[in-house]
């Protein structure tokens, strides 16, 4: 079992900047693949960004939503167990709830599909203010 709790969300104006964490438990933090989805109402939840292991060793791929890259970036630091995102030149529309996911199963060609996530935190909301 892991354990998702996510923080770091808050309002903030139009254009500027937040990092979320999600802190997780468990001794196996390094072999999961950890995401940021996110859910705005009346909408889907979709996938913001991912990180998953590359082959053995610490090396890691991060693969991000069209609609964030160049504004977001994930992190993890596998020592805290905690992977993070780092949201800049934030938009109203980036105005969402975000989930914090992880999997053991998953891989670079199925790093942005929910169901491929075993774990999940329970949200912190991010409200951008025009």
């Amino acid at each position: 079992q892991v354990q998702l709790i996510e923080s770091g969300g808050e309002l903030v104006q139009a254009g500027g900047s937040l990092r979320l964490s999600c802190a997780a438990s468990g001794r196996t933090f390094s072999n999961y693949a950890m995401a940021w989805f996110r859910q705005a109402p009346g909408k889907e939840r979709e996938f913001v960004s991912a990180t998953v292991r590359w082959r053995s060793g610490n090396t890691y791929y991060a693969e991000d939503a069209d609609f964030v890259k160049g504004r977001f970036t994930i992190s993890r630091d596998n020592a805290k167990t905690t992977v993070y995102l780092q949201m800049n030149s934030l938009k109203p529309e980036d105005t969402a709830v975000y989930y914090c996911a992880a999997g053991v199963k998953v891989t670079i060609p199925t790093m942005k599909i929910l169901r491929e996530y075993d774990y999940w935190g329970q949200g912190t909301q991010v409200t951008v203010s025009s």
